[in-house]
């Protein structure tokens, strides 16, 4: 009969052992290409979607990250896609205070980064076909589609090596950027109540090697219940939130890393 280690990690379906940490799967993706779009919001149409204890911070601001990952350690050197929605955020809790972002939503056309980040760091991931990035000359954009249908285009234009007054207010922007911060959820075996609801803080760290800046749009098209039946709420909520002025946004390259072992994830106090 199997038997549950209390100290070991298992991931479902847990019955087949605990998860084997091989050597080389470590949490390093190699080689990324980033396009990031930021834009100022409505105050309260975005504060709509921050569960408590949770609020918007200091400026309503969203940002749109789509990232190519490739050369991914845990993953064997494999890769995927993403699309992120954070909004700038802070965390009220009873112990801790800690500004920075709230993740919305997390689109990935892979399977694998799905199911661990869902289960093990509470990030609200779900699957989308992501187009890899396209270039032409100073422009840039991709987009997502889900049932084979569009719903996200993101595009960059005008892309020049940033001032050094740039660089500085990036800098500025990116802190508390590699602390994303979440809510872990999980309804009861019906659906209905909660068995887990717990915020939570995934750290991560970010090295860049590259980086333009330039204008960047990002389109959100409408969906139904019939193009896209499971997401169709989600899409047309983040469509609602008006821009109200758009924010440099920047295409960056570098290298990503998941696993610190002296901040990994943690539920927030």
């Amino acid at each position: 009969m199997f038997t549950f280690d209390p100290k070991a990690s298992y991931t479902m379906p847990a019955h087949f052992g605990p998860r084997k940490l091989e050597p080389l799967a470590t949490g390093w993706y190699r080689d990324v290409t980033m396009m990031v779009v930021s834009f100022v919001t409505d105050r309260e149409k975005l504060a709509a979607y921050l569960p408590e204890p949770f609020e918007v911070g200091e400026v309503p601001i969203v940002t749109i990250t789509y990232a190519c990952n490739k050369q991914i350690d845990w993953l064997a050197g494999h890769g995927y896609n993403l699309v992120s929605v954070n909004a700038s955020a802070i965390y009220n809790g009873e112990k801790e205070t800690l500004a920075g972002d709230y993740n919305l939503v997390m689109w990935e056309n892979l399977a694998d980064p799905i199911l661990t980040g869902r289960e093990l760091q509470g990030i609200p991931k779900i699957f989308a076909n992501i187009e890899e990035h396209q270039q032409s000359n100073d422009s840039w954009k991709t987009s997502a589609s889900h049932f084979g249908n569009k719903f996200f285009e993101m595009s960059l234009s005008d892309l020049r090596p940033p001032t050094a007054e740039e660089i500085e207010s990036a800098a500025k922007m990116r802190e508390g950027k590699d602390n994303p911060m979440g809510m872990r959820y999980f309804p009861g075996v019906s659906g209905y109540g909660q068995a887990v609801k717990e915020p939570t803080i995934f750290p991560s760290q970010t090295n860049i090697t590259e980086a333009l800046v330039g204008t960047g749009e990002v389109k959100w098209l409408p969906q139904t219940w019939e193009k896209n039946p499971t997401q169709y709420t989600i899409i047309n909520a983040i469509a609602d939130l008006p821009v109200l002025t758009y924010l440099p946004a920047v295409m960056a390259k570098g290298s990503v890393n998941l696993i610190l072992p002296e901040n990994p994830p943690r539920a927030l106090r």
